[in-house]
Order: C-alpha cells, then structure tokens, then sequence
C-alpha cells in the first residue's frame, strides 16, 4: 500500500471551500477545486512517489493489475476515482457506450483532432458509466424523467409556448423522448429565449410551492437556479425533461452510458471507468456537439436513478452496480476498528472522513492509497476520531 497523490482539477464550476476544508486546508482556496482525481488516466494521472501511476503500471502491468485484471481489462486500469466538489452547475452531458467510443476516437484521430483541441469529444476509446455517493447533500439532474410525470410538470407550468411542444411527449408509456428532447435542443435562438421566458413564469408560481407537490416544486426551482446562472441556454431547456434528485450523505446514484445528467451542487466521492469522454449539451461555454450528444442518448426513462447496497460479512456495504470496470464498497469505522483489503486485482482506497494507518502508510481524509495485486491482504486500523473508507477496484 502507497500514497497516491492526487491530480487537483480547477474547472470553473468547482468549490473554493468543500475539498480545502475536507483536507484540512485554508479556505476559501486560491481557484476553484472541482475535482481530485485518483487514477491513472492520461490527462492528469495521480502519483506514487513521485511517478505517474500509469508508467508504474505499464513498468510491471502483471504486479501492478494482476493476471485476472489483465484478462479482462488489458493492461491499464480500468476505473477512476475522484473526488468531486460542485458550487454551481456542471453541464448537461452524457457519456458514450463502449462501441461508441471506440469509434469516436478512432475518427478523430483519422481527422487529425489534437487531443488537446476544445473541439474533441473522445479523448479515449473507453466508456465513462460512473457511479456518485455523496458526502454532503448532493444535488444532481440524473436522466430522463419518465414522460407521465413530465406532461404534468408542463401543464403546471401553463405556458403556451411549452404547450405546443407537450403534444410530443409518448402517451402509451412504451415510447422514448427521442422527438420532444432533439426538437427542443434544436430551436434556434429567438424561439428558444421566448421558450424560456414563457417557461420561467410558470416555474416561478410552481416554485411558490403552494398547491404543487414537492418534487415539482424542486424542479421548478432548479430551472430558475439554471436560467439565472446559464440565461436561455439551452441546457436550461433539456433540464425540464430530466430527474432532479438529492442525495443525502452515503446515498448514491448511478449512471450509464447515455444517461443525460448535470451535477449541481455538493461534495462527492466518483467512480467510473476510466474515461475522459464527455458529450454536452448544454449548460457550458465548452464545446456542445448536439448531434453527436443526440446520436448516444438514450431516450428511456430513468425511474429512479439512486443506488441499493448490500451488506458485507466484514461490515460495511457495496454498491449494486451493473458494470464490470468497478466495483466500490465503503465502510465507517470506529476508533481502533480495521478493515482489510484482500481483493483478486488492484484497489484505490480513499479516505472520507477520518484517519486510519497501515503501519507503514497513514491515510488522512481528503487522500488515497494505491494497492497493487501483488501487494496481497492490507489492513488500515482506524484512528481515534474513526475513520470513513472506500475501497474501488476492478
């Protein structure tokens, strides 16, 4: 077990107070702090000692992942783990499928785009399914809601120009949003901002909350929170079509390939495949590639995006997840307790809350370990404020 430094990411969006205070640090930070990355991916590998954890891997991929890694996986890890604090919102986005990817970057290098370039959408071949639990409150537009919900939203919002576009939502519950959200995401300009503006007057007599239940009061608040900080773009439009969900403290949501969604607000622990690849819509002075987004969309409902765990006989839980690039468990200790990491491959073990020691490495909150599968089984005993600990692996 070795400490793996990670990779601070300042995007616009970040905190200047949630990662400083998580790792003991002044606050408010110089720059945002959105995210900290614990991973080997290219764009900004974590370090052991010194050395970027993708060059420790492929120096030794066998001891580093593991023969059952390897097999399955090839010779780089296959997951990523950050640390993820929003203050405003991220942008609208979703990510591709395996097969999407794949042939995504391979046309953009055939096209000569620099992976650099602000243009490219795939800066990999790989899928980006990504799981989020929360360590504050957590604030998030995580798929599509399902249509009979949304017809009732839209005739609460009475605005004649959302009106005329109602009638393309699927009334049999057997059809996608594939028409209402591409016909939306579309309009040019001046039909857009007076969408909005109709919109906006409607979700502000929702967002009153007197006579609208509780989940259409948020959604009407979280459009206005949208239009206020992104006025008429429109990813404030796709948002009227989306879940918005709030997760509390050990709650969790997970997403695949094609899932539309925006994070909004809080701090959290992330863990996906390892993949940079990112399709927007929205929200976002970055590059929106709307059809691209269009073409990887998946159109179905999302019911209910939250996570369900299952006990562990060690303690602790683990995450359901339907995915073979990560599997994540987490576990709360108290003072003196241990936990043992003894899985067949590597892990990233992330401390949230707490301390605990290995006797050769100790893990404060805010940082992680790298465990490679040559290690064998690695025990953290929990200091005596207790400590929270999550384990990824492949």
């Amino acid at each position: 077990m070795q400490h793996l430094e990670g990779v601070l990411r300042p995007y616009p969006w970040g905190s200047r107070t949630l990662l400083a205070q998580l790792r003991g640090e002044p606050t408010p930070s110089a720059q945002p702090e959105a995210e900290l990355w614990f991973g080997a991916h290219p764009a900004a590998p974590a370090l052991v000692d010194g050395q970027p954890l993708n060059d420790v891997i492929a120096s030794d991929p066998a001891a580093a992942l593991g023969e059952r890694v390897r097999a399955e996986h090839g010779d780089e890890l296959p997951f990523l783990v950050k640390l993820l604090a929003a203050a405003a919102p991220l942008s609208i986005q979703a990510h591709p499928s395996r097969e999407q990817a794949e042939g995504g970057f391979a046309r953009e290098n055939a096209a000569g785009i620099a992976l650099t370039d602000p243009r490219r959408n795939y800066k990999d071949p790989n899928p980006k399914p990504e799981l989020i639990v929360a360590l504050t409150e957590f604030k998030a537009l995580a798929g599509f809601r399902p249509p009979a919900a949304t017809a009732v939203l839209f005739k609460a919002i009475a605005s004649p120009e959302l009106s005329r576009y109602a009638t393309m939502l699927p009334t049999d519950g057997e059809g996608d949003l594939r028409a209402l959200f591409t016909t939306l995401i579309s309009l040019p300009n001046q039909a857009r901002a007076e969408l909005v503006e109709s919109v906006a007057a409607g979700a502000e007599r929702i967002a009153a909350g007197s006579g609208h239940p509780d989940w259409m009061v948020e959604a009407a608040r979280v459009f206005l929170q949208l239009n206020e900080t992104y006025p008429g773009d429109v990813g404030v439009v796709a948002a009227l079509l989306l879940n918005v969900v709030t997760l509390q403290p050990g709650e969790a949501a997970f997403l695949r390939a094609g899932q539309l969604h925006a994070y909004l607000s809080g701090l959290g622990v992330e863990v996906m495949a390892n993949s940079d690849n990112v399709l927007r819509g929205g929200l976002t002075t970055k590059h929106v590639d709307v059809p691209e987004l269009v073409r990887v969309l998946d159109f179905s409902a999302l019911d209910n995006p939250r996570t369900q765990t299952a006990p562990l006989a060690e303690g602790g839980v683990e995450f359901q997840l339907p995915v073979d690039d990560f599997a994540v468990r987490t576990r709360t200790l108290a003072a003196g307790e241990h936990l043992t990491v003894d899985l067949d491959g590597p892990a990233v073990v992330l401390c949230a809350a707490g301390r605990a020691d290995s006797g050769e490495l100790e893990l404060v909150q805010g940082n992680a370990a790298w465990v490679p599968a040559s290690d064998g089984p690695a025990t953290l005993t929990a200091g005596p404020e207790g400590a929270q600990l999550f384990v990824a692996t492949a």
